[in-house]
């Protein structure tokens, strides 16, 4: 299917906020850089330079929706900082501002500020620390060859992080105060933002329980964070098939618990599996219900599809299973290309004749599986290398979010 007609036929969300410039300045606060980085920071304006210049044009105002951009009459555009942009990996490399907002239990988040990227200081009583009362998002930010800057389904990001909070007890910013905090720290950091084609910038927001508690209860105030860093493929194998093995003993999540949100323990406790599958060779574990031990849930940190003929079949989300907004939006491409979707639980059996199996999430998009490795048995997918279904999903997915083709569904924010 040509990729200019990969969205026909799918019903548009409501549109996002396009073309938006920047966050209000009247609820940010921006602090000054060191003095080493002269290229890219003027040395009476603590704004970086794109910062300066698109300040003299834009309006702003409390209101993210009113914000509105004249042209400037000049381009300025920020120096990209001096890294191997062709052998980026999946990790973290220290970007110059991170995001802070604060508040107090049983109140609400009203402004927060750009700050160095550093270490933070917590008590040791700080229910993050003690309890794991925590949620962390991920989203990217892609860099056009125009030069502006595409986020994709923010606001799907906030509002996963605002049910999640209501689970673990905690306030959380409102979905407008999400977004202009992202657009902040992506406007900020821009030159870690990698040239197109070679990568994106990571966004990791976190919500904490920042604020002493020595009994178990809801912490007293509450910290969200904002940081980035510049990344390429998670997987090494990049769009290469991985190798799965399937985890009998032990479970991600359990009905009642906490595994359809993002909260911060659902990833330590997946480790032990993980790094044992590693040292066999796979490159990462797929587990099974807590119940039944027999339907497909998650892997450690990707959701799962299986491909049979024209029928693309995935775990139903019910409260274990993470929504991934990467398994949302392949699901409506899915259905915009005429393939038949099922949301159902799926049996592991499944997995011995199927065409295809995948991955979906925001650090990997998709990733096809090679093989997969259950109760000794090894099933091989693919044999001449990534499959169809997955390439064009992928292909599909990849060059909206990287503003290769129209964005006819609303799903991208772009910033000048």
């Amino acid at each position: 299917m040509e990729s200019g007609a990969v969205f026909a036929g799918l019903h548009p969300n409501p549109p996002c906020h396009h073309h938006i410039l920047g966050p209000s300045r009247s609820a940010i606060k921006l602090l000054p850089p060191p003095l080493t980085d002269k290229k890219l920071f003027s040395t009476t304006n603590p704004l970086p330079l794109q910062l300066q210049k698109q300040s003299q044009f834009a309006s702003f105002s409390n209101n993210v929706n009113s914000l509105r951009v004249a042209s400037p009459t000049s381009n300025v555009v920020s120096e990209l900082a001096d890294i191997d942009w062709d052998n980026l990996g999946f990790g973290l490399m220290t970007t110059d501002y991170m995001y802070i907002m604060k508040c107090a239990q049983g109140e609400a988040f009203s402004s927060g500020e750009l700050k160095r990227f550093g270490n933070i200081e917590l008590n040791p009583s700080a229910g993050i620390l003690n309890y794991g009362q925590g949620l962390f998002e991920g989203l990217k930010a892609y860099r056009k060859h125009d030069g502006n800057i595409l986020l994709f389904r923010p606001e799907e990001n906030a509002q996963r992080l605002r049910n999640g909070a209501e689970r673990m007890c905690m306030p959380a910013p409102t979905v407008d105060q999400f977004l202009e905090a992202v657009k902040a720290t992506v406007l900020a950091n821009q030159r870690w933002i990698p040239p197109p084609g070679k990568g994106s910038l990571y966004i990791r927001p976190l919500l904490m329980g920042s604020g002493a508690v020595l009994g178990l209860a809801p912490a007293p105030e509450y910290t969200f964070l904002i940081y980035v860093s510049p990344v390429g493929n998670y997987f090494k194998e990049g769009l290469a098939p991985i190798n799965l093995i399937v985890e009998t003993e032990m479970h991600r999540a359990t009905p009642g618990g906490t595994g359809g949100v993002k909260t911060i323990g659902n990833y330590a406790a997946v480790l032990q599996a993980q790094s044992a599958a590693k040292a066999k060779g796979y490159s990462d574990v797929l587990y099974l219900d807590s119940i039944h031990k027999k339907y497909l849930e998650e892997v450690s940190s990707c959701n799962v599809f299986v491909v049979k003929g024209n029928v693309i079949s995935t775990p139903a989300i019910k409260g274990t299973i993470l929504p991934g907004i990467t398994r949302k939006s392949i699901l409506d491409v899915a259905r915009s290309q005429d393939f038949q979707v099922e949301e159902r639980p799926v049996p592991v059996e499944e997995l011995l004749d199927a065409d295809e199996v995948f991955c979906t999430g925001t650090a990997v998009v998709v990733s096809p599986v090679g093989s997969i490795t259950y109760l000794n048995k090894r099933v091989t997918y693919g044999s001449e290398g990534v499959g169809r279904v997955s390439q064009q999903l992928y292909s599909a997915l990849t060059s909206l979010q990287m503003g290769l083709t129209e964005d006819t569904v609303g799903w991208i924010t772009e910033l000048k």
